[in-house]
């Protein structure tokens, strides 16, 4: 079987638009693979697959394996992946940036191989799931932890203290933010789980008798 010039342009040209419509998703929330690399991730793989499919195809009843030059795509995309992913403090970065680099290339692996409703309708929900369902995860979160701010002073040991003190009172952290005011004290912002509110005086009326922590408040 062979593919003519409109079958294979038509093939990188839905891929470009599939692959463009998940990244502009990311480069508006200024991820690290943004448009351009979901676009070339998304035509690179529909490259490979046709190539795969299509270049070596038997030509005397051979027996050929039409997958093993695209399953290399479903492996090496993963070191793409974990570049985009990044830690900051305790937190990690970037893993759904991650996820969508790999079912953008699987996307591209079914336009490749001409299968353009699935390829569609998988790329239809990865852009549901990154717009519309931000919002969902992100009530969620809001629904199931509290914040709690300190105001204190930007020593190395400030922090260790701090986390020292949470885990006394076994509360967990779910995510932290800093940021420093005029004075050069560190503004710290921790969503810690809904459940310590059980032991929130006691660990506000410490919080507030450590050395250096001008300010603490829950929300």
């Amino acid at each position: 079987m062979e593919l003519s010039i409109f079958d294979f342009s038509l093939r990188l040209v839905v891929s470009f638009i599939l692959g463009g419509l998940i990244g502009i998703e990311r480069e508006r929330l200024g991820r690290p693979a943004g448009f351009r690399t979901h676009i070339l991730v998304s035509i690179g793989s529909t490259l490979i697959m046709m190539i795969s499919a299509y270049a070596f195809y038997p030509t005397h009843g051979l027996d050929f394996d039409p997958g093993r030059i695209a399953a290399s795509v479903v492996s090496g995309i993963g070191f793409l992946g974990a570049g985009t992913i990044m830690r900051e403090g305790v937190n990690v970065q970037g893993l759904t940036t991650a996820a969508s680099l790999w079912t953008v290339s699987g996307i591209g692996l079914a336009v490749g191989a001409g299968m353009y409703y699935p390829a569609i309708l998988t790329a239809i929900l990865v852009v549901i799931t990154l717009l519309a369902l931000d919002y969902v995860e992100v009530g969620l979160r809001k629904k199931e932890s509290r914040v709690l701010k300190i105001r204190t002073i930007d020593t190395p040991g400030q922090l260790v203290a701090i986390f020292q003190l949470l885990a006394r009172y076994h509360i967990k952290v779910n995510n932290i933010a800093f940021d420093n005011d005029d004075l050069g004290n560190a503004l710290i912002t921790l969503s810690i789980n809904k459940t310590a509110g059980k032991n929130v005086e006691g660990l506000m009326s410490e919080l507030l008798s450590t050395s250096g922590i001008s300010q603490a408040v829950i929300e």
